[in-house]
């Protein structure tokens, strides 16, 4: 039983059906569940015989997904007529999210989102987002399979490598997830194979990606009894080690082990003016909607941000929200 309402997908078939061309495109800095929503889109799009683009600002900085990165461009290689062109949107629902290079290029055409970001307040015939599906990914799946009932192999490789990635290799799902793994084992006999696919997320690091880790973790402090554990990275921490991409998931992961912990920051500086920030968090924390009070989103226990400001400057103010809820 698909969680996505039968008017939904109609909505979107008779969105694909009103138009002749589309880019597709999902949020800035790519994650593995952004590339394989954004694929599955256009395997859709395939089937239905409908010219397509994917674009995406990137950087492609995550290593488990450097062999997407030829098969997007940032820019589009052929402009679509607006009148017959439109635009599907996947694991973001914020324009701005998409890349400022991008976002212009677009703006005039029909939309379409799909997402399972929590902080999402759009609502309309014009999107599907679940707030408590595990992966965009996911709801690609069942869209595709409401579609084409059988998945294709390929395909479903790609989907469940999404997957995969936003549910930390299915760490962070509940109890009542029986539906999500029994779309997973329709994906795994089709030939998803998990013992590769961990190995295709979780290796390939560079050493740099280690020594930079270490680096953080020794950045790391307490804060409110040992309940938030806060930590940066300096632009002189990315120039001597982060250029080859980072290991955040490995961070939270390890700083999420601590006794007491329920909530981990972590602040980049990217420019001389600009900072970006993860959230992470157990249980009861919305880590969310702390993120969109600082122009931001995610989920409850997963979120980010991009804003102006300075390592400096920012941290006591994120940490001065993190106090109303921690103490």
């Amino acid at each position: 039983m698909s969680i996505i309402a039968e008017e939904k997908i109609s909505n979107l078939k008779n969105f694909i059906d009103s138009h002749d061309n589309f880019y597709i495109i999902g949020h800035k800095e790519p994650d593995g569940d952004c590339i394989s929503s954004s694929l599955g889109i256009a395997e859709i799009l395939k089937k239905f015989n409908k010219k397509y683009q994917l674009l995406s600002a990137g950087p492609f900085k995550r290593p488990e997904i450097k062999q997407f990165e030829k098969q997007f461009t940032k820019f589009p290689k052929k402009n679509f007529n607006k009148e017959n062109s439109a635009v599907i949107i996947v694991d973001c629902s914020e324009i701005e999210r998409i890349g400022e290079e991008i976002a212009p290029i677009i703006k005039d055409y029909d939309k379409f989102i799909i997402d399972h970001h929590k902080t999402s307040d759009i609502d309309n015939e014009f999107s599907i987002i679940y707030p408590y599906a595990p992966a965009t990914a996911y709801l690609v799946q069942l869209i595709y399979e409401s579609f084409f009932e059988k998945i294709d192999s390929e395909i479903g490789k790609i989907l469940f490598f999404g997957i995969c990635t936003d549910t930390g290799f299915f760490r962070f799902l509940d109890a009542d997830s029986s539906d999500v793994f029994y779309a997973i084992s329709r994906l795994v006999s089709k030939g998803a194979n998990p013992r590769e696919t961990y190995s295709e997320i979780n290796s390939g690091k560079p050493f740099s990606t280690r020594k930079l880790l270490g680096l953080m973790l020794t950045h790391s402090e307490q804060y409110f009894d040992g309940k938030l554990i806060v930590t940066y990275e300096t632009l002189d921490d990315t120039k001597k080690f982060g250029k080859d991409g980072r290991d955040s998931d490995s961070l939270y992961q390890l700083l999420l082990s601590v006794d007491g912990v329920q909530a981990v920051l972590f602040v980049r500086q990217d420019t001389d003016k600009t900072c970006t920030a993860g959230f992470r968090s157990k249980d009861a924390i919305d880590v969310s909607t702390i993120a969109a009070k600082f122009g931001g989103g995610g989920h409850k226990n997963a979120a980010g941000l991009s804003t102006e400001g300075t390592i400096d400057t920012l941290l006591p103010q994120i940490i001065k929200e993190f106090e109303k809820v921690l103490n």
